[in-house]
Formats: structure tokens, C-alpha cells, sequence
């Protein structure tokens, strides 16, 4: 499993580590962006970035259960919101770290952006995570 550390000459980070290292021969799943978008492919909570938050860590962890992996088990993180100023940026941030992506606690990068893929989308998550040995990827 990975070994996540926080470097104690850096400033120490809020809610994620600096670092984290994977032993060779771990099955690592690189997941495409998660977007706020329900199974009828519907924009969820338009223009509320919390609301679209919510759907995008929910959508993303169906797709890791579908890989054999889950929220804890996230390495590595990318998270895009639209904004111009870090009020979003760090509303999106306090919805992530109640998630179980903070369970590692896992390597995070959050970034603003001026948009995104779909019209009205805020929100957009990507992860790389660990899979469990006894996973078995479906097609």
C-alpha cells in the first residue's frame, strides 16, 4: 500500500501529504475526470460548486469501486474549479477533505480555472488510486 508523509522542512499541508510512494508490482488505476454530471448525464447543482462537489466525489467513487479500489485508497489527486479567487477554491477544498479521499491522507493539487467541459460544470476531480490485489477490472 502506499506510504503517504508530510516533509517536516516544508510548510505542513492542509488535509493532504507531500508525498507518497508506491511499492512496485501495486495495480495502480489512472482515473479519467470525474465531472458533476448524474447517470442521465443531467448537470447536477448548477452553479454550486458544493452541490456539484458532492456529485463529482460520488461519481467518482462508483467509478473506483468499479476498478476494485475506493476513496481511501487514492494516491493522487487533481482538483479543477472555476473560479477567480480562492473563496470556491477553498469551499470545493473543505468538501474534499470530509470525503474519504482524505482517509490516505493522499498527494492533492487544486487548481482554479476558467472553465471546464460542460456548460455550467465547476467542478472536476482526478485521482490515480491504489487497487486491491484481489480486484478484478471489469471491461
Amino acid at each position: 500500500m502506499a506510504q503517504h508523509s508530510t516533509v517536516p522542512a516544508l510548510f505542513p499541508p492542509p488535509g493532504y501529504a507531500h508525498t507518497a510512494v508506491v511499492e512496485a508490482g501495486e495495480r495502480l488505476a489512472f482515473l479519467g475526470g470525474a465531472v458533476p454530471l448524474g447517470a442521465d448525464g443531467v448537470l447536477v447543482g448548477p452553479g454550486d460548486a458544493v452541490a456539484q462537489t458532492h456529485q463529482v466525489l460520488a461519481n467518482l467513487e462508483a467509478a473506483l469501486l468499479s476498478v476494485g479500489s475506493s476513496l481511501g485508497q487514492v494516491v493522487a489527486s487533481t482538483v479543477y474549479v472555476v473560479a477567480a479567487e480562492p473563496g470556491p477554491l477553498s469551499e470545493v477544498w473543505e468538501v474534499v477533505k470530509a470525503s474519504g479521499l482524505s482517509d490516505g491522507p493522499h498527494t492533492s493539487t487544486l487548481l482554479g480555472v476558467t472553465t471546464l467541459g460542460y456548460t455550467g460544470q465547476l467542478v472536476e476531480i482526478t485521482v490515480t488510486a491504489v487497487v486491491s490485489d484481489s480486484a478484478a477490472v471489469e471491461g
